[in-house]
């Protein structure tokens, strides 16, 4: 039997995190790529250091004239989220600092696997093992160690964005250690929090005062008790952030995008990458399921896991685990898949949606846990397929 009473922990870092920024870039340049041709091909890694931003990977549109004209455009899309995101900076600002645009087109090599195979169907990217997972641990579906760690971020972002706490600057990082009382969570344990700020002069006192009403906002009523130990700044001054004062890379935070590691993870990054990539959408896919399995209440939790090779269509195997809380046999729902979703690449991009430009809202504050929007971003959050895995199994 699995443990019930224990201490687990997550983190999470904020959208001005060096390789937050880089994964906003990467999925800013995916979407405008998305935006012009649903079906463009983009692998884009970015990275950041003082006063620099160097963008390369591979990129295709059928069009090449229109690829000449938007690869022209890629330092503009740069420099937009760095505003966006706050970085105005002696040593890292949006109107000054030098970006390099490194893209090319993408391999004919790679593109014959993924265009078309041996029975014409389109091919995985890549090979590779992907992961979803859900827990009924939090309204979201999701554990509540790294839905919190986020939230607590989102909402010091949105007071620092709207000029509420102007002494707030975007370099930030949380960290929850929830209790968990046979199975549930229950408090938290420790609460760290990390941020930039504005001058010297502001102490870990000084922070804490201005963080504190927020994560008590954020957070469940009696999770904060006497007993919660709180370290805010720990290290003291935290002027020098972001790039300047950490390089920052594109896939470097794949733990915080997906369950904080309360769940296995398949090791590739999302951002960047166009959803013909099963790094990306067979993960957004295994999410899904997992929470339908979860909405369903067929098991209170589920993990997935996907397999993939490069050039072939159909997934390799399918396994469900659901922690020895189903209602129905594992086995089972491993077979029901197959019946209400067509997991090939191709059609996880056709039943979530995914040719769309909804990638770059995607690089801050997890992949997973999200609200569905209407314009389709976030789609894989939905439960509109509890029912029909019921019906299959």
């Amino acid at each position: 039997m699995s443990r019930q009473n224990y201490i687990f922990t997550s983190e999470s870092v904020s959208e001005g995190h060096p390789d937050k920024l880089c994964d906003r870039i990467s999925d800013a340049v995916l979407d405008a790529f998305l935006a012009e041709e649903p079906e463009a091909r983009v692998a884009c890694e970015t990275f950041a250091t003082t006063n620099r931003v160097v963008i390369g990977g591979e990129v295709g549109l059928s069009d090449q004239a229109k690829l000449a004209e938007y690869m022209d455009r890629i330092p503009d899309i740069a420099r937009a989220c760095i505003k966006d995101i706050g970085y105005e900076q002696d040593k890292f600002h949006h109107a000054t600092c030098e970006i390099t645009n490194l893209l090319h087109e993408q391999s004919a090599h790679i593109a014959q696997g993924v265009n078309s195979n041996s029975d014409k169907d389109e091919g995985a990217g890549d090979q590779g093992i992907m992961f979803g997972y859900a827990t009924d641990e939090t309204d979201a579906l999701m554990p509540a160690p790294i839905q919190f760690s986020h939230a607590i971020l989102r909402r010091l972002a949105e007071v620092r964005k709207s000029g509420v706490e102007p002494l707030l600057r975007p370099d930030a990082k949380s960290q929850l250690s929830v209790r968990y009382e046979n199975g549930v969570p229950m408090g938290v344990a420790q609460i760290v929090l990390s941020t930039q700020h504005a001058d010297e002069s502001q102490t870990s006192a000084v922070i804490r005062e201005i963080v504190e009403p927020y994560i008590r906002e954020v957070l469940p009523d009696g999770w904060i008790t006497d007993a919660t130990e709180w370290w805010v700044n720990p290290t003291g001054t935290f002027v020098i952030g972001g790039p300047d004062g950490d390089a920052g890379l594109t896939g470097r935070k794949i733990i915080v995008d997906t369950y904080g590691g309360a769940a296995p993870h398949g090791g590739g990054a999302f951002s960047g990458k166009d959803p013909t990539k099963v790094d990306r959408s067979a993960a957004y896919a295994a999410r899904y399921l997992a929470k339908n399995i979860v909405a369903s209440g067929m098991a209170k939790r589920a993990t997935i896991q996907l397999s993939y090779a490069i050039g072939v269509s159909k997934p390799l195997s399918i396994y469900v685990d659901t922690h020895g809380t189903g209602e129905i046999e594992a086995a089972a729902i491993e077979a029901a898949i197959p019946k209400v979703m067509d997991l090939t690449p191709r059609g996880i991009r056709t039943h979530l949606s995914l040719n769309r430009p909804i990638y770059a809202r995607t690089a801050a504050y997890g992949h997973f846990g999200r609200e569905p929007d209407a314009d389709g971003g976030f789609s894989w959050e939905r439960t509109d397929l509890a029912e029909a895995l019921k019906k299959a199994v």
